[in-house]
């Protein structure tokens, strides 16, 4: 379920995903197509993980990356659940072939 939030977002954030919403700064990004997939990318992860796991394991990632990387932003960037889902978002069958915890891959990789 997509929910419009306006005043939920940060600066360029636009798109949040909380099992099982996904939340957008405005209307009209429902038609975006990557924006959608990269949070229904989210989703799937979140469920993989028994929602709350996930959560601990982003939050714990983004803090030692944090630290590691002296930016927040970066640390935001370089996260393994985040960087499966900028490299997959524009390919919209990818969760119908998606491997289970595929996420991994991208947890020694860093941009």
């Amino acid at each position: 379920m997509i929910l419009v939030f306006k005043h939920f977002f940060y600066k360029n954030y636009v798109g949040l995903s909380l099992w099982p919403f996904i939340f957008i700064k405005n209307h009209t990004l429902k038609f975006d197509k990557e924006l959608i997939n990269h949070e229904k990318i989210h989703l799937r992860q979140q469920q993989e993980l028994l929602i709350v796991p996930f959560y601990i394991l982003y939050l714990t990632e983004w803090l030692i990356r944090s630290i590691w990387y002296l930016d927040t932003y970066k640390a935001y960037q370089n996260l393994s659940f985040e960087q499966e889902a900028y490299a997959n978002e524009h390919f919209e069958d990818y969760l119908d072939y998606r491997r289970p915890f595929s996420f991994i891959k991208y947890f020694c990789s860093s941009k």
